[in-house]
């Protein structure tokens, strides 16, 4: 489910810039392997972390078929830390495309089944409902300087999002039991 948020976000972006500019890349490995700026993509789109959402934790997750009970471990719930990074080939260039991926995101926060279009992206056919939602997220200088540290050093003009509520489940039934369909009360009588 991560590979699939992640290529209907490319997708998504790239219909609204109405090119292919951005690619899901590790931004990390940009200058090894051969590949020179030029091979790039313009926008690299890159997962740094993620997070369970430890809030929804302890959902139930069990289901009734008449008289039968299934049950399966909760869903996970994660949240997606992405880095979009521009490389073009001036810096000026550069701060003009981070500028439309912010806005791509300020006008489209609710990503869901309805209103995005995903049935065209190769592999996705067997996703049938999802709903996430992006969040500018702003690290401190801090952060700032161990994300670019443990990616390499060299800093992009970029931009960091939060996506959050990814559900991620297996069809897994881990117990079945029966409905509870009545109590009866045993009486006690003492002599």
């Amino acid at each position: 489910m991560i590979f699939e948020i992640l290529q209907i976000i490319t997708e998504e972006l790239n219909d609204y810039l109405g090119e292919k500019a951005v690619a899901l890349s590790n931004i990390a490995m940009a200058d090894i392997e051969g590949n020179s700026p030029g091979n790039n993509p313009d926008i690299s789109l890159t997962l740094i972390n993620l997070q369970e959402e430890f809030a929804l934790k302890n959902t139930p997750n069990n289901f009734s078929n008449g008289t039968t009970v299934s049950y399966k471990n909760p869903k996970v719930y994660l949240n997606l830390y992405i880095l979009f990074c521009v490389d073009k080939q001036t810096y000026t260039e550069s701060l003009k495309s981070l500028t439309k991926v912010i806005a791509f995101f300020q006008g489209k926060k609710v990503f869901t089944h309805n209103n995005t279009n995903y049935e065209g992206i190769d592999g996705l056919a067997d996703l049938k409902s999802f709903k996430f939602i992006s969040q500018l997220y702003t690290p401190t200088f801090e952060e700032l300087s161990y994300i670019w540290g443990t990616l390499g050093g060299k800093q992009y003009p970029s931009a960091l999002y939060k996506i959050t509520l990814l559900e991620i489940e297996r069809d897994v039934i881990t117990k079945e039991g029966t409905v509870v369909s009545g109590i009866e009360k045993n009486s006690l009588i003492k002599n």
